[in-house]
């Protein structure tokens, strides 16, 4: 696991409390506001960043994160792009963990081996890469996890059978666990089912589980992080910054209410122990 991820789970662990992760997509909807907002979300209490690759077709996500990626693809962003955003919030934010979220097609494009060394370079902690199954993952993975970036597996309601410890196998970091079967931001997460999922999990890995998709409100987000290791937030991070957009905020009172929200998690998330 990389020093940072580490870190964040020791110290969420020492408070008693799940960690809060934030999905958001570079780019989205400009650099400068995309910027701005990653700043927020440090200084509101996320624990932990997931930052989007925009793609054009990006299938394991709800309408919400596919119109943030066209978002920020129209305003020009590439995944060179989201590597150079990536590392000015590493130059400003030393602690924070940031995870890249996003589809195979465009790391292939931009060479697997180039991608995974200026990620490294950019101060990146893992990487969830969602349409790659473990059939697939070798290369990226190896090359990934000899460069201490975390090859980050996730693990769906469908996965909990007999392929759950192959797909165990060689995770690294924490196992992300999506609490529906379908896309992100079109249905809520199952309070009882991700509790018997995530002890279901933990019976076969030493890895933290943290839990997305689904999750919209901050009592969602506290719940949900008190049943495993923490939450991850993101459509509903993701719908703010579309309104902000759509109302044409400035970059900074778009921050400003993404943060607002963000805080709203973390203190539920805070006052809400584990049983």
């Amino acid at each position: 696991m990389s020093k940072r991820l580490a870190a964040s789970f020791l110290k969420a662990k020492q408070e008693n409390r799940g960690i809060l992760g934030v999905f958001v997509s570079a780019g989205d909807p400009d650099t400068n506001t995309s910027t701005k907002i990653l700043d927020s979300l440090v200084a509101a209490g996320a624990d932990m960043i997931e930052l989007g690759m925009p793609f054009s077709d990006p299938m394991a996500d709800g309408p919400a994160i596919q119109a943030a990626s066209l978002r920020a693809i129209k305003s020009g962003m590439t995944l060179k792009g989201s590597l150079e955003i990536a590392s000015k919030f590493r130059e400003k934010h030393t602690n924070i963990p940031l995870v890249l979220m996003g589809y195979f097609n465009p790391i292939y494009r931009y060479g697997v081996e180039r991608f995974v060394k200026d990620a490294q370079a950019a101060g990146t902690d893992g990487l969830i890469i969602v349409d790659l199954p473990p059939e697939e993952d070798a290369e990226l993975r190896d090359l990934s996890q000899n460069s201490e970036l975390d090859f980050i597996r996730l693990i769906t309601p469908t996965t909990l059978g007999d392929r759950l410890p192959f797909v165990l196998e060689k995770a690294a970091g924490f196992i992300y666990y999506v609490s529906i079967a379908g896309i992100t931001g079109t249905k809520s997460a199952q309070l009882e089912s991700i509790s018997s999922a995530v002890n279901k999990i933990k019976q076969v890995s030493d890895l933290p589980v943290v839990t997305g998709f689904g999750i919209r409100t901050a009592e969602q987000a506290a719940h949900v992080a008190s049943l495993g290791d923490g939450a991850i937030v993101g459509s509903a991070i993701v719908e703010i910054i579309a309104e902000c957009d759509a109302q044409n905020l400035s970059a900074e009172n778009t921050a400003r209410k993404v943060s607002d929200f963000t805080k709203l998690l973390a203190d539920a998330i805070s006052a809400h122990k584990p049983e």
